[in-house]
């Protein structure tokens, strides 16, 4: 049995790291700076400030990249990311054996666009994206729905800015 040096066993890590084993860090994006116009999202159901939940989330998650900045002012923007939320839906209960519910399934209906403001092209657009998230309401608490919609726009606002960022990449790449 053969006894490796620390020092050997750091320069193998170094020549493993530079040596550009193809991995990147999908929530980084490191290309020229942005700024990205996003009104405030269309709230096509009945419940009130899901739209101002859903820009709250989707702004923490631009938040994690130093190139891409939020703005209010679409004059001085490069691209817009518009949306609405067009549903949302309790559509189907499970029952235990003694027929109560126990898991309840919210959905949410949304559509989006990214779209580049300097030559107008279009470089994202879901026009029906459809999220399910269960909730259990066997524990009775009046926040199980609140919650199960908190996970679907945390889980979509992700989605939107990891596809925002390969987009952007893809766009990058192009020029």
């Amino acid at each position: 049995m053969t006894r490796t040096t620390p020092g050997l066993l750091v320069i193998f890590c170094l020549i493993f790291l530079l040596s550009g084993c193809g991995y990147y860090f999908p929530h980084v994006y490191d290309g020229p700076e942005k700024s990205v116009y996003m009104p405030n999202w269309k709230n096509r159901t009945d419940k009130l400030g899901i739209d101002a939940v859903m820009y709250q989330s989707l702004s923490i998650w631009f938040q994690k990249s130093k190139a891409i900045r939020i703005t209010k002012k679409k004059e001085t923007a490069d691209l817009i990311l518009a949306g609405e939320i067009t549903f949302i839906d309790l559509p189907s209960v499970a029952w235990d054996g003694n027929a109560r519910t126990t898991d309840v399934k919210v959905r949410l209906g949304l559509r989006y666009v990214l779209k580049n403001l300097k030559n107008g092209k279009i470089l994202w657009e879901v026009p029906n994206d459809m999220w399910t998230e269960d909730y259990d309401t066997l524990n009775q608490s009046a926040d199980s729905e609140n919650e199960a919609l908190k996970q679907i726009i945390d889980d979509v606002s992700e989605k939107i800015y990891l596809g925002t960022l390969d987009k952007l990449r893809k766009q990058n790449k192009a020029e």
